[in-house]
């Protein structure tokens, strides 16, 4: 079986190669991909100096990079700046940088999730007592009742007398610290 393209022919008479039927790409089209690989660029630059150095990377693309990150962004230097980025990604796979990108988007969406959820539980604790205590330890038996039932308790006391919510804070982190990993 021969591998065919989506550009190809699907009858076997034919006596020309998929090269043959590929169209040049409308102006729209060199335009929209030019921009995406621009954001692509502009991305790049906005990670942390610990996520870029996850993204595949030659030595002229982190270069750009490391350039436009020290250009205020206000100026018209920085903009120039992107489109050379976007101009080095074009004439490149960008497929692994691509992948690392998404690695990282995902990671993000990750922790962002978890981070809701201890909020949640936090919320549910201080709001529910004892009916939201039992809930969670069904989840995660490794839970103290005893200190997420004095945490209600603080929490409780610190609403009625209007005070800062230290127990509220305090319950956020013990639970980050014994089920958000």
């Amino acid at each position: 079986m021969t591998h065919r393209n989506e550009y190809s022919e699907w009858d076997d008479n034919s006596s020309h190669s998929p090269e043959d039927e590929l169209e040049p790409l409308s102006k729209s089209e060199l335009k929209r991909k030019s921009a995406a690989l621009q954001k692509l660029g502009e991305d790049m630059v906005h990670l942390t100096p610990a996520q870029l150095a996850t993204i595949p990377l030659d030595d002229e693309l982190a270069d750009a990079v490391a350039v436009a990150r020290k250009i205020n962004r206000k100026k018209d230097g920085y903009r120039r700046q992107l489109q050379f980025i976007g101009k080095l990604l074009r004439h490149r796979d960008t497929e692994e940088i691509e992948q690392a990108m998404a690695m990282l988007n995902q990671k993000h969406a990750q922790q962002n999730s978890e981070f809701h959820a201890l909020e949640k539980a936090r919320e549910d604790i201080a709001n529910q007592g004892d009916t939201a205590i039992q809930a969670l330890l069904e989840t995660y038996p490794e839970l103290d009742r005893q200190k997420l039932r004095q945490f209600h308790r603080q929490i409780k006391k610190e609403k009625e007398k209007s005070a800062p919510p230290k127990a509220y804070r305090e319950l956020f982190q013990y639970l980050k610290s014994t089920i958000g990993g």
